[in-house]
C-alpha cells in the first residue's frame, strides 16, 4: 500500500520560487489502474517522479507499506526503484546500444541476480509481451509499440509493486495505444498501476480510478481510498550492487557503436605507452647484450686478489660524497670573494687512502683447505697463486749490442745500454740502490697453467694458434706471442734485440716526416733461434770484499758480469690469437711456464745475498750500516764514518756534489776558504777533492749536512725492503690470486664466500678486491638505465596529454550518455554505480591503448631490430620487451585513463535522473 501524506514540493530558482506540489495527500490501493489527468504544469510528472523515487519531496511523508521514507537515503530508493517500482515511459527510454534482451535483464542486474536466471526470467516477460522472437534485435530494429512493449517488459522484470506509466501512448497510434492499454490493464489486475496521460477517453474506459490535478494540488479523486492511522514504522533496506562485469558490458557495447572514435582514442593514448615500450625495450635489449658479454668473458677471467690493491667501490663511493661538498661549498660561497678550493687535496687524500693491502698468507690457508666452502664453487681452471719474481732479460742484437729489455729506446744513450752518469751512479757508488730497479720484465709474463698438471692451460692453448714449433715445457723454453696481425710492436722489437737501434731510429724518423717505414719480417724459424739471457734480481749484486754488496748497472761495461751466471732461454714457438678469441690475454711479446717461476725463486732463495742478508737482519749488507740508528747523534756518527770509509772516487763525487749544492756551512768549512791544506786552490782532481773531503770531516762538520747525507743515501730501507729489492719470494706469500670459475653464478657465489670469510677473521686480514669487468659493466648498466629513466620521463608527458585527452572524451560520453544515466537510474542504479559504467568505458579504452601500444611497438621492434643489427654488426644485440613490463605497460594505460575519467564519471553520478530522462 503507497501512501502520500500533505506532499509538498518546491523548485528554487535563483530567487524565483515554484510549488509544483501543495500538499497533496493521496492513498493507493495496492492493485488498481489509476489515472492521473491534468493540464501541462499542474504537477502531474512531479508526482509521479516521487512515488517512484526519482524526486524528492520537499516537505510531508511518502508511506510505502506502513514505512516512512522521511529517512530515506539514496541507496534506500535506489533499492525502492530497483525492486518496487517499474518505470514506462512516453519515449520509450531503451539504451539503444543494448538488445532487447539485455534491455529487459538490466534491473535484474542490479539486484544480483545470477547470469542464468536473468535470462530465463527476461526470456518469460518478453513471451508474456509477445515479443519472445525479437529477443536479439536492437531498440531500433523495432517499431514503436514494440519499443513500448519492451519498456513495460523491463518495468515488469523485477516483479515490482507498482507499475508507473508517463503518457505511454504518447508516442504510439491509436491501434497501438489500445494494445497498450490492454496490457497495462491486464497488470493493474494484481499490481497498482498509475498512469499520467492527457487522454481523457483512454483513462475512463480502462482505469478504475482517476484523479485529476491542477495547479499542483487534487481536484478530484473519483474513486477515494481512506485508510486507519498506523504508526508508521522505520525499516532498514538493502542495497543495490552492480557488478563490475555488467558496467563493463554496458560500456563496451557502447563503445561498440563508435568504433572509430574508440580506436583513434586507443591510438592516441597508446602513443605514450609506444614510447616508454621502446625505450624499455633498447634498453633492456642492451642491458642484456652487457649481461651476455659479462657471462661469456668473465666465466673465463678470474677474481683477482693482490696483495696491494685500491679499493675503488670506496673511491668510488667517496668520490660522490666529494662532488656533493664541493657543490654545497659552491653553493654557499657568494660570488663576492676570493675561496681555497680544498678538492684536489681531498682528492688525493682520498686514493691515498683507498690503498689496502691483502694478508694473502692466511688467505691461501683457507684457499688450502679442501674443508673451506669455496671449493664447490671453483671452476675446471681452479685457483692460480702469482709470484711477483723480479728479473732482467737482456739480448745481443744484430750489431752484438747488449739490450735490456726493459729499457725504453729513448732512455737509451748511443752506445746501446743504459747510461750509468749522474746522481744516479753516486747513489750506486754509496751502496744503494738507484736507475733501473729489475722487476718483472715488461714484455715478458707468465702463461697461466692447468689446473691438473699442465705447463700450460687448455683456456691458453684453445684461444691461440700456434704457427711454429712447440708450446714451452721447461723452465728455460719461452714463446713468441704476435698479435692477430702476425706482427709484434716496433718497440719491443728493439727492446727484445730483434731489431737494431739505427733500424729503430730510421722508422720513427720516417714516420715523423709522414713517410712509410720499411718492412722487417722475420722467418718463424730464424726469430726462434733468437736468445735471451735472464738475470735473476739477486744476481745483480756482487760481493765486495768488506761484505758489502754492490749493483752491477746495465752498462755494456758490465756485459761479462751481467752474462757470467745469466739463463739462458730458448725460443720454441710461434704463437698467435685466434679470431674472435674471448681468452686471448697475453699482454707481452713473450711468455713462459710457471716452471721458470719457480726456478726464479728457489735460485734467488739460495742466493748469496740472500743469506747474507738473512744471517744479519739488523744490518743493511749494501752498505754494512745498521737499519736504523737509534737517535740523531748517531746517525750523524753513522754518516761520518760511512763517508770517511768511502773509495777516493766515491769521496770526489760526493764532494764535487756538496760543493754544487751543499750549505753555507759546507762552503765555511772548506778548507780552500781557510787557507788550508791545498794553499787556497780549489781541488780539481779525485785525490785533491777526496782530500778536502776528509778535511771538511775532520773540521767538525755541520751536523745537519751529515743528517741530510744519512737520510738520503743510509736511511729509509728496512730489511723487507731488502728482501724484496733482492727477489726473496715465499711460497706462502702469493702476490696475487686468480680464482676461476665455470660461470657467472659461480664467481657471484664466490664473491659471497670471500664475504663469509671477511666475517670470520680479523679486520686487518679481511680480503678487499675489485672486480674491474663486473664494475665497468655494472656502470654500463647504470648509464643505460639513467638514459632510459631519463627519456621516459620525457615520453610520459604524452601520458599527461593523454590524461587530459581521455577526460575530454569520457565528459563527450557522459553528455551522450545522459539519458541512458536516467534510465539507469530509474532502474535503481546508485550513484556509484553510473560511476562504475563510466569508469568501466575508460578501463576498456584504457586496456585498448595499452594493447594496442604494446602491439605497435612490438611490430615496429621487427624494423629496429634489423637496423640495429645492421649498423652495429652484432647479431647478438636486439631490443625487446619484457612480458612483465608489457603487463605492467598496460596497467599503467588503464590506471592513466581511468584516472583521466575519474571527474567525469563523478559528474555523471551526480546527474540529476529526472532532467537526465528529459535529455534527448
Amino acid at each position: 500500500m503507497l501512501q502520500i501524506k500533505n506532499v509538498v514540493k518546491t523548485y528554487v530558482t535563483g530567487e524565483l520560487t515554484q510549488n509544483a506540489l501543495k500538499e497533496v495527500s493521496i492513498n493507493f490501493r495496492k492493485n488498481e489502474f489509476v489515472s492521473i489527468l491534468g493540464p501541462s504544469g499542474s504537477g502531474k510528472t512531479t508526482l509521479l517522479n516521487i512515488i517512484g523515487g526519482l524526486d524528492r519531496y520537499s516537505w510531508g511523508d511518502l508511506i510505502i507499506n506502513g514505512v516512512s521514507t522521511k529517512k530515506y537515503k539514496d541507496s534506500d530508493w535506489d533499492f525502492y526503484r530497483n525492486n518496487s517500482i517499474g518505470f514506462v515511459f512516453q519515449s520509450y527510454n531503451l539504451i539503444p546500444h543494448q538488445s532487447v534482451l539485455s534491455n529487459v535483464e538490466l534491473a535484474l542486474t542490479l539486484s544480483g541476480i545470477s547470469r542464468r536466471e536473468r535470462k530465463q526470467r527476461a526470456k518469460a516477460v518478453l513471451n508474456k509481451v509477445g515479443l519472445g522472437d525479437h529477443i536479439h534485435k536492437r531498440p531500433n530494429q523495432l517499431s514503436g509499440g514494440q519499443m513500448q512493449r519492451v519498456a513495460i517488459a523491463r518495468a515488469l522484470i523485477n516483479n515490482p509493486d507498482i507499475l508507473l506509466a508517463d503518457e505511454p501512448t504518447g508516442a504510439l497510434d491509436s491501434e497501438t495505444s489500445l494494445q497498450i492499454m490492454d496490457l497495462l490493464k491486464e497488470i493493474a489486475k494484481d499490481k497498482l498501476v498509475i498512469m499520467v496521460t492527457h487522454n481523457s477517453d483512454l483513462a475512463e474506459k480502462y482505469s478504475t480510478r482517476i484523479v485529476k490535478l491542477l495547479d499542483g494540488k487534487i481536484i478530484d479523486d473519483s474513486n477515494p481510498y481512506e485508510v486507519e492511522e498506523e504508526a508508521v514504522k522505520q525499516e532498514k533496506r538493502k542495497k543495490v550492487s552492480m557488478s563490475f562485469l555488467t558496467a563493463l558490458s554496458l560500456s563496451f557495447n557502447n563503445l561498440r557503436t563508435k568504433k572509430g572514435r574508440t580506436i583513434l582514442t586507443s591510438l592516441a593514448g597508446s602513443i605514450g605507452i609506444i614510447g616508454i615500450a621502446l625505450i624499455l625495450s633498447l634498453s633492456t635489449g642492451m642491458n642484456e647484450y652487457i649481461s651476455k658479454v659479462q657471462k661469456d668473458t668473465m666465466s673465463s677471467y678470474p677474481i683477482t686478489i693482490s696483495s696491494e690493491t685500491i679499493d675503488m667501490a670506496r673511491i668510488m663511493g667517496m668520490n660522490s660524497e666529494t662532488v656533493g661538498t664541493i657543490e654545497d661549498n659552491t653553493n654557499q660561497n657568494e660570488a663576492t670573494a676570493v675561496y681555497a678550493d680544498y678538492s684536489d687535496l681531498e682528492a688525493s687524500e682520498m686514493i691515498l687512502s683507498s690503498f689496502v693491502k691483502n694478508n694473502l698468507t692466511e688467505f691461501k690457508k683457507y684457499l688450502d683447505d679442501p674443508n673451506s666452502e669455496i671449493h664447490q664453487y671453483i671452476g675446471e681452471n681452479g685457483i692460480i697463486y702469482t709470484y711477483n719474481v723480479s728479473f732482467k732479460v737482456y739480448s745481443h742484437d744484430a750489431d752484438k749490442k747488449l739490450i735490456d729489455s726493459d729499457v725504453l729506446p729513448e732512455d737509451m744513450s748511443s752506445g746501446g745500454s743504459q747510461s750509468s752518469g749522474g746522481s744516479g751512479g753516486l747513489s750506486v757508488q754509496f751502496g744503494t740502490f738507484s736507475g733501473n730497479q729489475p722487476t718483472k720484465s715488461m714484455n715478458f709474463s707468465e702463461l697461466m697453467p692447468g689446473s691438473k698438471g699442465e705447463t700450460v692451460s687448455k683456456v691458453i692453448t684453445d684461444s691461440y694458434e700456434l704457427l711454429y714449433g712447440s708450446w714451452p715445457e721447461n723452465y728455460d723454453e719461452v714463446i713468441l706471442v704476435l698479435n692477430e696481425n702476425n706482427g709484434i710492436p716496433a718497440e719491443a722489437l728493439y727492446q727484445l734485440g730483434l731489431i737494431t737501434r739505427k733500424q729503430y731510429d730510421e722508422a720513427v724518423e720516417k714516420i715523423k716526416n709522414g713517410e712509410k717505414a720499411d718492412e722487417i719480417s722475420f722467418d718463424y724459424e730464424d726469430v726462434s733461434n733468437h736468445k735471451f739471457y735472464l738475470l735473476p734480481a739477486c744476481d745483480h749484486y756482487i760481493e765486495n770484499e768488506d761484505g758489502t754488496f754492490s749493483y752491477i748497472e746495465g752498462s755494456v761495461l758490465n756485459e761479462a758480469k751481467i752474462l757470467e751466471n745469466a739463463l739462458e732461454l730458448k725460443i720454441t714457438g710461434v704463437v698467435r690469437p685466434v679470431k674472435d678469441a674471448a681468452n686471448a690475454n697475453i699482454r707481452t711479446s713473450v711468455a713462459y711456464t710457471s716452471k721458470l717461476t719457480d726456478y726464479i725463486i728457489n735460485r734467488t732463495n739460495d742466493s748469496a745475498i740472500i743469506k747474507a742478508q738473512e744471517a744479519s737482519p739488523d744490518i743493511n749488507i749494501l752498505n754494512n750500516m745498521k737499519f736504523e740508528s737509534p737517535d740523531d747523534e748517531a746517525k750523524a756518527a753513522d754518516a761520518k764514518k760511512y763517508i770517511a770509509e768511502m773509495g777516493i772516487s766515491e769521496k770526489a763525487a760526493l764532494y764535487k756534489m756538496m760543493m754544487l749544492y751543499g750549505t753555507d756551512n759546507t762552503r765555511d768549512n772548506n778548507p780552500n776558504n781557510t787557507g788550508g791544506q791545498m794553499g787556497g786552490a780549489m781541488a780539481t782532481d779525485e785525490t785533491g777533492m777526496a782530500t778536502m773531503l776528509d778535511v771538511w770531516l775532520e773540521n767538525d762538520p755541520d751536523k745537519e749536512v751529515l743528517l741530510a747525507f744519512y737520510d738520503q743515501y743510509i736511511a729509509g730501507s728496512t730489511y723487507e725492503d731488502n728482501m724484496n729489492l733482492f727477489g726473496k719470494v715465499s711460497y706462502d706469500a702469493p702476490a696475487s690470486i686468480s680464482i676461476y670459475t665455470d660461470s657467472f653464478e659461480d664467481k657471484d657465489a664466490i664473491a659471497t664466500c670471500i664475504e663469509n670469510y671477511n666475517e670470520t677473521v680479523s679486520e686487518d686480514a679481511r680480503i678487499t678486491y675489485t672486480d674491474y669487468v663486473a664494475l665497468l659493466t655494472s656502470s654500463l648498466k647504470t648509464i643505460v638505465n639513467g638514459i632510459s629513466y631519463v627519456l621516459i620521463a620525457f615520453v610520459a608527458i604524452s601520458l599527461i596529454v593523454s590524461c587530459i585527452m581521455i577526460g575530454i572524451i569520457t565528459h563527450i560520453s557522459v553528455l551522450e550518455r545522459t539519458k541512458e544515466i536516467g534510465i539507469l537510474r530509474a532502474l535503481g542504479a546508485s550513484k556509484r554505480n553510473i560511476s562504475q559504467v563510466f569508469n568501466a568505458e575508460t578501463f576498456i579504452i584504457g586496456c585498448c591503448s595499452g594493447l594496442l601500444g604494446i602491439g605497435v611497438s612490438l611490430l615496429t621492434l621487427i624494423p629496429i631490430n634489423a637496423i640495429i643489427q645492421a649498423l652495429t654488426g652484432i647479431t647478438d644485440l636486439s631490443a625487446k620487451l619484457p612480458i612483465n613490463a608489457s603487463f605492467v605497460l598496460i596497467i599503467i594505460s588503464i590506471i592513466i585513463t581511468v584516472i583521466g575519467g575519474f571527474l567525469p564519471a563523478k559528474k555523471a553520478a551526480r546527474k540529476d535522473p529526472v532532467i537526465a530522462l528529459r535529455t534527448e
